[in-house]
């Protein structure tokens, strides 16, 4: 990466570049300013993962921790949407160190998607570049002192999610696996549980969104897609049901509209489910929320992330 400015850093110039090696210690002297790491996974897409880790982290910091969200979902990073950050810019520090966006209630961000010189621009990288782009995400930015770092994958078990459990292995805190009540959401929870396993992170425990439609005019509950499913799996692989989350309509509301659905609709029927389940996850990890870290310095570690096209760009401003 390069920079455009010097005092009070600048904003962060992307262009084309070979993806390198990125000394994991670096990573691992980052993250020891950060309190508790969890990994947002889904086997499949369209079960609101990204709404998930949205949620959790601004529950996590309505009840006054400090937070911060890495958007790993490169290829589909939602996250700056969906905390009304649309638009935001990252920049660097004097050290070249990223700084993240700053979301509600203090909230740090950094997505792929304050790098995309459009809304409809597609990344289209193959797993180096990938892999380097989350290293740079997690050993590269000016993360400081945090309580809770939500990191929200891409839907599998591919690449970013295996860079993920890599760079941090022994680190992280655990994966919050969200599914939805379908019987095709069986097998995903199975394989989500299994890789979480097979690469030594514990599994804090599982989510169900969208578990249920509460009828306001009549005050029925219909079970429209399956009842109770990721409870089910959860029993089954002896692994903590961290609760579900009711469908609400105007949760794409405020999706679309940028406006934190938690926010705005605090006290409604979900709002209820997502702040029971944040406080299901702080009383399993109190002590490590309420503990010391100690800061030491960090090594500078200059970015090589680039973004296909723009280095053509970038030599035809300069020239």
């Amino acid at each position: 990466m390069s920079s455009q400015g010097s005092q009070g850093g600048g904003k962060i110039k992307v262009s084309v570049q070979k993806a390198g090696p990125l000394d994991t210690g670096e990573i691992a002297q980052t993250m020891k300013t950060i309190k508790t790491k969890f990994a947002i996974m889904s086997g499949k897409g369209g079960v609101g993962k990204s709404f998930v880790t949205a949620s959790l982290a601004l529950g996590f910091a309505m009840r006054g921790y400090r937070v911060g969200i890495l958007d790993a979902d490169v290829y589909g990073p939602t996250i700056p949407k969906l905390l009304g950050l649309v638009g935001a810019n990252l920049y660097l520090s004097e050290d070249e160190k990223i700084i993240p966006a700053e979301g509600p209630f203090g909230i740090k961000v950094v997505s792929m998607d304050f790098l995309l010189p459009t809304d409809d621009t597609a990344v289209i990288w193959r797993g180096p570049l990938v892999d380097r782009a989350i290293k740079d995400f997690l050993g590269n930015v000016h993360w400081g002192e945090l309580d809770a770092l939500f990191i929200d994958l891409p839907p599998g078990t591919g690449d970013a999610p295996l860079t993920i459990a890599q760079a941090l292995a022994n680190e992280m805190t655990g994966s919050i696996i969200v599914t939805a009540p379908s019987d095709v959401s069986k097998r995903i929870v199975q394989k989500a549980i299994d890789f979480s396993r097979k690469v030594k992170i514990p599994v804090t425990g599982v989510v169900e969104n969208m578990c249920c439609f509460y009828c306001p005019e009549s005050g029925k509950t219909y079970y429209i897609f399956g009842k109770l499913i990721g409870k089910e799996m959860a029993d089954k692989y002896g692994v903590p049901y961290l609760g579900m989350i009711p469908l609400d309509p105007r949760i794409g509301e405020s999706n679309d509209l940028g406006e934190p659905f938690l926010m705005k609709y605090s006290t409604s029927d979900t709002a209820r489910a997502i702040l029971s389940i944040v406080d299901t996850i702080i009383a399993m990890y109190r002590d490590k929320l309420e503990a010391k870290v100690e800061t030491t310095a960090k090594k500078q570690v200059r970015s090589l992330l680039k973004l296909p096209g723009e280095e053509e760009n970038e030599d035809q401003d300069e020239s």
